[in-house]
């Protein structure tokens, strides 16, 4: 029997689906400009690769394991929803290659032409030869392919022209050769000399006009080429060997990674069937593998990195960063949060009071330490620069860096190795957890005692990200939020205790009761007749205990408004189950990466933001901290900020059973609320 819970919870990989069909829309929306929408098409595919890399995967697994002891997963076989899966992507997969096709298109309308190899004239030949010789040669590798022997490992994310050539007097038996397109070498995108038009050529294209080059001690007599693409289990594999640390495990696992099992082949649909057939054996895929037909060009998430043409038009107009009125070049940070707390939020505000703040507790003689948590990082981190040069001025530097941040391992395993050549204590997290929270604790010492100030946010503490991450970061001084931080701390030094926070909300430990405990509260008094709702800003909303207790509080007539961006597994507006519920998602130019909690509270309602969506990995399973907000300026904006984002009517879609993307219409003036936003933060600047 199943239970309405379950007969009303939508499966989070279909709903992740939708959520990248809806950056698909994205490509599709003629009001952006032509390369955003190029850009766009480069995001979908770039999520599409680690979804199959992590959920593809681990589904994968699972039906391995359920398929032979006959277990189910909820009420579904785990194979039936890779079965669905696998067409949905097929679907998704040509409407893609239609977007590109069409896109392709209108960018001839702007004098920009993709050629390719049979296209070029005399000019452009000299040029691609010459550039190909200069460049591209020494990075170019053939694998001539035994029909006896193994096949070589594959790498994970890279394309490759499958050749078969045919020698004279040789014509019955093709010769099989792989060569990897060097895209992270020297670029996917190669700009011809300008004649009139701007010219532009794939790389592959570039290696295949030039395969007689590359293959001359053979008597060629007629030679194809088409790509592929193989997708790699990305779960780590940990040994168990107590004689390494936990560095030299995860190391060696990052390093295994590229030859994990495959997921995924995605190939050219003009290539021989034969060719196909013998690739597909050799690399040993199963029933439970996806092999996706595509089109001539495979990893379209290289359009993210699509070229500056030098036409500003084409592109979105870039909006300025602004300081916060608060904070000024002049004064300092942590002498403005012993009167106040500080609302910084991300991209509309500048990155750089983060680093400022880290930078002025390197210099001040009364800060005695600095603690960090550290998830994903920058390629060339000002944040780990600021902490290195605390730490060379004597002052105790703590960073708590997790080496299982998905696809950042190898990233964060090098900056822990420059941590401690400079005498920073590095903590690896906490055994079985993932510390995915975002906080700094500087403690100094003042002619009070000792003060805290304190960093809790909603992103990392990465610049790179935090110019198209939305996201939240409170500053403050308050000391029921400091004393809770440097409890939290402790647990990350000794993870044996289980500590006790009268504020923050942690998880593992915290997380989910605290929030149950809100919703009940807003239960109760929808009860009693007191003002009541919810509203939410989420990444994603799939744990299905607290979708149980929204659904609970709905039937009670508590009224809630969610802001979702990706996963929803709760459908909203159902009668007698959740017609009280109403959830948007929002996708723009900007990735909504900030996390809100409002609770009406009777009348006097309770903020919080912080870390922690609403899955059960991030209650559960991970090291998540949001905060409470006490400062009633900063209560303001949030309220302001939820309001100006629940009235978008451009960008927003409605979450709901049918997984349409149904755009979301509103009488009245156009919204669109990331704009809104950026004239909202420039008013408050100009106010004060």
């Amino acid at each position: 029997m199943i239970s309405t819970v379950q007969q009303h919870i939508i499966a989070r990989d279909i709903s992740w689906l939708a959520f990248n069909e809806r950056v698909l829309q994205e490509a599709l929306d003629e009001s952006n400009p032509i390369i955003e929408r190029l850009r766009f098409l480069g995001i979908y595919s770039s999520n599409m690769d680690e979804f199959f890399r992590v959920r593809y995967a681990s589904m994968k697994r699972l039906a391995q394991i359920t398929s032979k002891k006959q277990l189910r997963l909820g009420q579904r076989v785990p194979g039936d929803v890779l079965h669905e899966i696998s067409e949905k992507v097929k679907d998704l997969q040509a409407r893609s290659q239609e977007i590109n096709d069409m896109l392709m298109e209108e960018l001839s309308q702007h004098d920009i032409e993709f050629v390719n190899e049979k296209d070029l004239t005399a000019g452009q030949q000299d040029f691609v030869r010459k550039y190909f010789v200069d460049k591209v040669s020494p990075t170019v590798f053939t694998l001539m392919i035994d029909p006896e022997a193994p096949l070589p490992e594959l790498r994970d994310k890279s394309i490759y022209l499958s050749i078969r050539m045919y020698l004279k007097g040789e014509t019955d038996k093709p010769r099989i050769a792989l060569i990897e397109v060097p895209s992270d070498l020297v670029g996917r995108f190669v700009q011809l000399p300008r004649y009139g038009k701007q010219y532009l050529m794939y790389l592959e294209d570039l290696i295949r006009y030039n395969l007689n080059y590359i293959l001359f001690i053979f008597n060629i007599e007629k030679i194809e080429a088409h790509t592929i693409k193989i997708t790699r289990d990305a779960e780590l594999d940990l040994d168990d060997d107590v004689s390494k640390g936990f560095l030299e495990k995860m190391t060696r696992s990052v390093k295994k990674r590229r030859i994990g099992d495959p997921v995924r082949f995605v190939y050219d649909q003009q290539i021989d069937p034969e060719v196909l057939d013998f690739l597909i054996d050799r690399i040993d895929l199963d029933n439970f593998d996806s092999l996706i037909p595509g089109g001539r060009y495979h990893n379209k998430k290289d359009l993210i990195k699509f070229p500056d043409l030098g036409n500003p038009d084409l592109e979105f107009e870039r909006f300025p960063v602004y300081n916060h009125p608060d904070l000024d070049l002049d004064r300092s940070i942590l002498e403005v949060l012993k009167t106040r707390d500080v609302l910084l939020f991300l991209p509309y505000h500048n990155f750089s009071y983060i680093i400022r703040t880290l930078r002025e507790a390197a210099l001040d003689p009364r800060v005695r330490s600095i603690e960090i948590t550290l998830y994903r990082l920058a390629d060339e981190s000002r944040i780990i620069s600021a902490l290195v040069n605390a730490a060379k001025n004597g002052v105790e530097v703590t960073v708590v860096i997790e080496l299982q941040a998905r696809f950042d391992e190898a990233n964060n395993i090098g900056w822990t190795e420059v941590l401690q050549t400079e005498g920073v204590n590095v903590i690896f997290g906490v055994q079985g957890l993932k510390v995915h929270s975002k906080i700094i604790l500087i403690t100094r010492e003042e002619e009070e005692g000792i003060r805290h100030y304190a960093s809790i946010g909603t992103g990392n503490f990465n610049e790179s990200t935090a110019r198209f991450y939305t996201d939240y970061h409170l500053l403050t001084a308050n000391p029921n939020i400091t004393k809770d931080a440097v409890k939290l701390f402790d647990f990350l030094r000794n993870n044996y205790k289980v500590m006790r926070y009268k504020h923050l909300i942690v998880s593992p430990h915290h997380t989910r009761k605290a929030f149950i405990a809100l919703i009940d509260k807003e239960i109760d008094n929808s009860k009693k007749g007191r003002p009541a709702g919810i509203q939410l800003k989420l990444n994603s909303l799939s744990d299905v205990k607290l979708i149980e207790k929204l659904y609970e509080a709905s039937s009670y007539g508590v009224k809630m408004k969610l802001i979702i961006r990706g996963i929803c597994s709760l459908i909203p507006g159902v009668k007698g189950v959740s017609e009280n519920i109403e959830a948007i998602s929002i996708l723009d130019r900007y990735l909504e990466h900030s996390r809100l909690f409002i609770f009406t509270n009777g009348g006097k309602p309770r903020y919080f933001l912080g870390s922690a969506d609403w899955m059960t990995r991030n209650l559960d399973y991970r090291v998540e901290v949001c905060t409470p907000v006490y400062d009633d300026k900063v209560k303001r904006q949030l309220r302001d900020h939820f309001d100006i984002i629940w009235k978008d009517n451009v960008k927003s879609r409605w979450h709901n059973e049918k997984l349409d993307n149904e755009y979301r219409e509103i009488k009245g003036p156009k919204i669109r609320s990331q704009y809104a936003m950026h004239d909202y933060v420039k008013k408050q600047l100009k106010s004060g």
